[in-house]
């Protein structure tokens, strides 16, 4: 079972940056998919930023440009958020998922958007205007 660690977040005011770093433990496969997902208060759950185990990375929209999701170590990754705005406000979970079969490129087929069943305890992120 994979399990999530993470750490980093906090209060910034608009402009800012912050950094939020993530260990799994329990991933025993060499096909994988681990990121953030985030959830505002009222809003659904959204996904942020996604690396799979062939370094590529998947971005929402509202972030490209000013996040940058980074793997280094065994199955440890981290967030850089640049440019904050009071909209980035939201509690951030960091999220992983392995393959049983070997896929060489799981986000180009599509298998990094979503299914995401384990999730850290979570983290807060508040940009003030």
């Amino acid at each position: 079972q994979v399990q999530l660690a993470e750490s980093g977040g906090g209060s910034v005011q608009a402009g800012g940056s912050l950094g939020l770093s993530c260990a799994a433990s329990g991933i025993t496969s060499g096909t994988y998919c681990m990121g953030w997902f985030r959830q505002a208060p009222g809003k659904e759950r959204e996904r942020v930023a996604i690396i799979d185990s062939a370094g590529d990375t998947l971005y929402a929209d509202s972030v490209k440009g000013r996040f940058t999701i980074s793997k280094y170590g065994a199955n440890k990754l981290s967030l850089q958020m640049n440019s904050l705005q009071p909209e980035d406000t939201a509690m951030y979970y960091c999220t992983a998922k392995s393959f049983l079969s070997t896929i060489t490129t799981p986000i180009r087929r599509g298998l990094c958007d979503g299914g995401y069943i384990q999730w850290s305890q979570g983290t807060q992120v508040t940009v003030s205007s």
